[in-house]
């Protein structure tokens, strides 16, 4: 199984909730986009600090979880 790097963890940020590197944007809201029908393109485009990767391993990580 591949490592989840750059999905992170601090009960200080965001309530707990898995986020993609330290910043202000969890698991949650990426695949909230994707599964309301945006393209990973399109998430790209909304936030554009975020990479394929960080999309990538937010879906992995959903997927773990279920």
């Amino acid at each position: 199984m591949e490592p989840l790097d750059r999905i992170t963890r601090q009960p200080g940020l965001m309530d707990g909730k898995a986020c993609i590197r330290g910043m202000r944007v969890t698991v949650g809201m990426i695949v909230g986009q994707i599964g309301a029908g945006h393209s990973i393109d399109e998430v790209l485009a909304d936030y554009p600090y975020l990479n394929r990767e960080d999309v990538m391993q937010a879906l992995r990580h959903a997927a773990r979880l279920t």
